[in-house]
């Protein structure tokens, strides 16, 4: 898999992302959805997801998961629209998925695409690395 690293963090070349640190891939009409490895490093240990429910429809930009860890819950933001066709139910088990392999194993849902056009508004891997570039100058 091809790869950006910015300062240890990896940025798969291969899927489109968020500013709120989620990444997108589709797949035929499918897009699936997880987290980035910058997000699962600042959240730290994983202990819990909190899932959708297969069948529901999301919205881009609203929570459709949560994600608890030793240090903090965050919330999961859809980044197109559509209806959830699956749910990686491994996380609810195995939420340590998210840290190990958070462009794998790690995925959350997988979100039948309503717009093909919110892909086109998301953040290509050289903006998101540019993104990523940008906060920890800053200190985030």
């Amino acid at each position: 898999m091809e790869e950006i690293i910015v300062e240890g963090y990896r940025v798969p070349r291969d899927r489109l992302y968020t500013r709120t640190d989620e990444w997108a891939k589709k797949e035929a009409n499918v897009v699936v959805v997880g987290v980035t490895d910058y997000a699962q490093k600042k959240l730290r240990d994983v202990i819990g997801v909190d899932l959708p429910e297969e069948g529901s429809e999301v919205k881009k930009g609203e929570p459709i998961a949560s994600i608890e860890s030793v240090k903090a819950a965050a919330d999961v933001y859809s980044p197109v629209s559509g209806r959830v066709v699956e749910v990686n139910e491994r996380l609810l088990d195995e939420p340590e998925l998210i840290n190990k392999d958070p462009y794998g194993e790690g995925w959350i849902v997988k979100i039948e695409l309503a717009d093909p056009s919110d892909l086109e508004k998301l953040l290509t891997p050289e903006q998101y690395a540019e993104e990523l570039r940008r906060r920890l100058a800053e200190g985030h």
